[in-house]
């Protein structure tokens, strides 16, 4: 059985935005409030803590490098579409529907939009989304995404404010690429629901808006 056929009885839901857009905070604040009203919610991520999210987390802080004649250097967007794909469908297969074939509400930190938008904008390359979205066909569709749109200032410095060491999506220019793909995502996912929220709003008026998107879900 392929995963878009799989029979479910949960709901799966995936926040998007770019770098500091708050879909960490928000997914954390969805599943405390979802079930604060006793629904069983499993908090999920990509990349994930896989073995295969594990290699491209060490990727995006550059511990692993590709050393060619120009260097080392991050591995080409081709290889990281692939990567992203392969621990997409691992995580599909042991985690999101097991939980959905169970019942359970399952939220997720990005999912396959974030592969189109940020392979397609590191290649820069007209037939780029079209490759990354056949690579992920398989994929079961979620049944909302939420984007968070927030201006790429506004996500520099929330992103500044963390401390750490940019990683290797997170320069200004590619950033403001991200958020003008993800203001036109339901061009590339046509039929899908996808809602957009304002994320320059306080954490829980962004909350609040994410949860009336998500109760008009669970009340079909």
């Amino acid at each position: 059985m392929s995963h878009s056929s799989a029979a479910v009885s949960g709901r799966f839901i995936v926040l998007e935005g770019i770098d500091g857009a708050g879909t960490t905070t928000q997914t954390e604040r969805l599943i405390d409030a979802l079930r604060a009203r006793d629904h069983r919610a499993l908090p999920t991520r990509e990349p994930t803590t896989g073995p295969i999210g594990t290699m491209i987390r060490q990727v995006l802080t550059g511990r692993i490098v590709v050393a060619d004649d120009r260097g080392p250097r991050a591995p080409d967007w081709t290889t990281m579409a692939l990567l992203f794909a392969a621990d997409r469908m691992d995580h599909l297969d042991a985690e999101i529907l097991p939980a959905l074939r169970q019942g359970q509400i399952v939220v997720s930190d990005r999912f396959d939009h974030s592969s189109v938008a940020y392979q397609s904008a590191s290649a820069q390359d007209p037939t780029a989304v079209a490759w990354i979205q056949q690579l992920n066909a398989r994929a079961r569709r979620p049944d909302l995404t939420i984007v968070l749109d927030v201006p790429e200032d506004v996500a520099a410095e929330r992103r500044a404010r963390r401390g750490h060491r940019a990683e290797l999506y997170e320069q200004s220019a590619f950033q403001q690429r991200l958020a003008a793909f993800y203001r036109d995502l339901e061009k590339h996912y046509p039929g899908e629901r996808i809602a957009h929220i304002d994320g320059r709003g306080t954490p829980d008026e962004v909350h609040h808006a994410i949860v009336r998107e998500v109760d008009a879900v669970l009340a079909k």
